[in-house]
């Protein structure tokens, strides 16, 4: 008897998926709103769309592409320091000092003061001229400290 029971059971656990699966049906009304309903409309055409069908969206997501490495073109201050590097290898030396001392500078002390060349008065650094001078170092240090 327990062996019919499970028999059984097992088998209305094996066709419950397909009691569950149907017809859909699906229209448009006069606004263009999308109805999903599993009754018939009445007066409307609608589409059927049988669940068994119907693939589950995919889950996750793409990895991004990484972009192809286009070859840089060198500027004028890379072909330029390119050629003192060739040529004037003591002047590549002093420039590369020369970025090394000023960042060091740049980097150490808050506030910064330097001669106004058109009036000849001492002022300061602001922020925005300390971080682009900062930053002409850094690419200076870049370019000549190889």
């Amino acid at each position: 008897m327990t062996y019919c029971r499970t028999i059984t059971l097992t088998l209305l656990l094996a066709m419950s998926p397909l009691a569950t699966a149907g017809v859909i049906y699906t229209w448009v009304d006069e606004q263009g709103v999308s109805h999903y309903s599993e009754q018939a409309p009445k007066g409307v055409v609608a589409t059927k769309l049988y669940s068994e069908n119907i693939e589950p969206g995919k889950t996750g997501y793409l990895a991004p592409k990484k972009k192809a490495e286009t070859k840089h073109d060198m500027t004028e201050l890379e072909k330029s320091a390119a050629i003192i590097n060739a040529t004037d290898k003591e002047q590549a030396k002093k420039l590369c000092d020369s970025a090394k001392h000023s960042l060091s500078v740049l980097t150490t002390y808050q506030r910064l003061t330097r001669k106004n060349e058109k009036t000849g008065e001492t002022e300061q650094l602001t922020d925005k001229q300390k971080k682009q001078a900062i930053a002409e170092n850094t690419e200076r240090q870049k370019l000549f400290c190889k």
